[in-house]
Parts: structure tokens; sequence; C-alpha cells
């Protein structure tokens, strides 16, 4: 397989519509390397440079130590999975899997060996003999994939390939996909703006938007440590919580206040507070942390003292069972947030409860730029 580097990447259309701003990082051989962000984010954009069906504007993409600028498509030893699968309809599934090798003249031997490799390991040697108007989207998706397998090729770039298929059987192909990168140790692009997708399958995520990266992490780092508003919110379902806080002095400790309420920082946050010159920051915090207390899940001691005095009282607006939790639709005057709940003492729309605030999970953000502290 292949290491692909971006240097620089830049996209504009029509002169002044810039799709990509300078788009530089390293998708390293046999990685699982995803692009995730909203739609119109430059995602696809990045893909089609790589496969160069895109002109680069400004910047250079190398594949190992050679620049693909100016390399046609066809001789950049890239296999590309679009989204409408791309199938011949008039030719069998065995055809359509072969064609891209009988272009390149591959001995028929050669061929068959391949296509029947390909069909074994996607489960479906089935249907070599269908025409894709008999196939399910599944099997479709199956067929475009194993196109690609053929090839052999150095990288793989899959653009949003799961995104016309029910939830299911979503689910089953990125458990496929996720296998077949582990079996063929190759290297892999894959394109989505389904956070899920993202987290679940890629071990190099690259988050971008409005065209520029956002941040480039591994899943676990992108989901507890957010470098921004923006990942810690599109990264997480539900997202994060954002509120505006104001800083407070409390007998010559920082606290952050919001309404009538007041919020302990620990020795981290309140070393993250140096680094701000104002008296207002953003706090970030994820359901999963704001923990029903009085009139509502019940807590021990130890853990009632391990999240101090940032209680918080509030009105139920909505709850959502979720099979094995809830979510709970909170209002404190101004502020909304969410928290979760378990089943058994989950509270009633309406209620009056109490929350607890898990400060050590918190996040600080600056109020103008959106940076984590």
């Amino acid at each position: 397989m292949a290491e692909v580097t971006l240097k620089d990447v830049t996209k504009i259309y029509d002169g002044d519509v810039l799709a990509v701003e300078q788009a530089g990082f390293q998708i390293p051989d046999e990685s699982f390397t995803v692009l995730v962000g909203p739609s119109g984010c430059g995602k696809s954009t990045i893909l089609r440079m790589i496969a160069g069906l895109e002109e680069i504007t400004e910047g250079d993409i190398y594949i190992d130590d050679e620049r693909i600028n100016d390399i046609p498509p066809k001789d950049r030893d890239i296999a590309m999975v679009f989204q409408n699968y791309a199938l011949y309809p008039h030719m069998t599934v065995y055809k359509n899997m072969a064609f891209g090798l009988k272009l390149r003249k591959y001995p028929k031997a050669e061929i068959e060996q391949r296509v029947k490799e390909a069909a074994e390991i996607l489960s479906i040697s089935h249907l070599l003999n269908r025409k894709p108007k008999h196939l399910s989207g599944g099997e479709r998706q199956r067929v475009a994939v194993g196109r690609a397998i053929v090839r052999h090729p150095k990288v793989f770039l899959f653009d949003e390939p799961l995104s016309n298929l029910d939830a299911k059987l979503r689910v089953q192909m990125r458990m496929e996909i996720s296998r077949l990168h582990n079996r063929l140790d190759a290297t892999i692009v894959y394109v989505t703006h389904d956070q899920v997708e993202a987290m679940t399958m890629g071990d190099q995520i690259v988050v971008l938007n409005e065209g520029k990266i956002q941040q480039i992490a591994d899943p676990g780092t992108l989901y507890h440590k957010p470098a921004n508003q923006f990942v810690g919110g599109f990264i997480g379902t539900p997202p994060m919580n954002f509120i505006e806080t104001n800083i407070v002095n409390n007998g010559g400790n920082p606290m952050l206040g919001f309404e009538t309420f007041k919020v302990e920082l620990n020795d981290q946050l309140q070393s993250a507070l140096a680094k701000l010159s104002g008296d207002s920051v953003t706090l970030g915090i994820r359901p999963e942390d704001i923990h029903a207390g009085e009139n509502g899940v019940s807590h021990s001691k130890s853990q009632l003292a391990s999240y101090g005095e940032n209680r918080v009282e509030t009105h139920v607006e909505l709850v959502e069972p979720l099979g094995n939790h809830a979510l709970l639709y909170l209002r404190t005057g101004k502020n909304s947030f969410v928290a979760q709940s378990d089943l058994v003492n989950m509270p009633q729309h309406n209620a009056q409860i109490t929350v607890n605030f898990n400060m050590d999970k918190a996040h600080l953000f600056h109020p103008e730029t959106g940076e984590r502290l």
C-alpha cells in the first residue's frame, strides 16, 4: 500500500469560491483515515483532488515520495468507490468487477482469479452472473467495493459509500468495510458526513468545516479533548453542551457563574483560565457528565462529594427514553442543556430536579475564537 501526503492544498472554484484552504496532513500507510464534516466542508473535494478528478489550485499531493499533481487519474494506482455505486447496468456483476482489469489488458486467467477472490471476500460469489437491477442496495455496494479490490491499488478512496443504505444495512456495511481494511492491510481514505461512521471506522479522523481542518486525531482524542467548540459540538450524539458563563471570585478562587448558579473549577481548569484575559468563558460539558441528583437519580455521598457544590436546579422540558438510558432536556431560565439519566430513576416531564456537573470532565472554550483553553 502507500502513504499519502497533502501539503498546503487549496481548491478555489470559479476564481473566488474557496472550497479547501491550505489542507496539510499525512495519511499513513495501511491507515483508515476518515474525512468528516457537514455538507460543503470540502471533504469530497479533497478526496477528488487525491483521485485526480479535481485540479489542485495550490499545494502538492504525494503518494509515497511521488508528486501526483500532474499525473492523470488512471496512472495514480487509486481505486475509488462512489456514493451512487456507478455500476454498468447492462453488465453482470462479474463483468462489472472485471471491466477495469480488461481495459488494462490483464490476462484472462488473472482477471478471473482476482474477481473470484474479491467475490469470496465480500460474500457475493453467488451473484456473479446477475445484473445490478437484480441486486439490493447492499449487494450493489459490495460489487462496487469488489470492483475496487480487484485492482490491488495503492490507495482506496470511499466517497460516502453508505449514505444510500438504510440504518441497519449501514451498520452491517461499516463492519464489513472495517474487516476488509484489516484483511487487506489497505490504505483507505473515507469521506462521510456521519460522525458515527467516522468514530467507529477511522483510526485517524480529519474534521473539516468551511474548507478548513479543525482537528486531526484518533476517535478518543476527538471526543475527550476537542480542539474547539465546533469539534465538541459535531462529534458526539447528542453533542456537547455549551453554556456562556462569567468568571467570578470566590475567596480568591475563580468560579464560573451563570444566572444564580456557581460551579467550581479544578486545578486544571483554573490553569486554563490563566490563558484568558476577559471575564467570560464558555463551559463545555457532555450530557453523560451532567448527573441527575436530588429529585432525580440518587447518588452516593462519595459521588456527590466528587461533584463538589456544582449543583444546578433545572426544569425538565422533555424526556427521551432510549432503551438503556434516557436523555433529559433541561432548562434553567435562559440556559438549556441535555443530561443523561438511567431508566430506573428517570424523572418525569415538567419535574424540577437538581443536576450535578462533573467538572473533571468539563472543558473551557474561548468565548470569541471557540478554541479550547
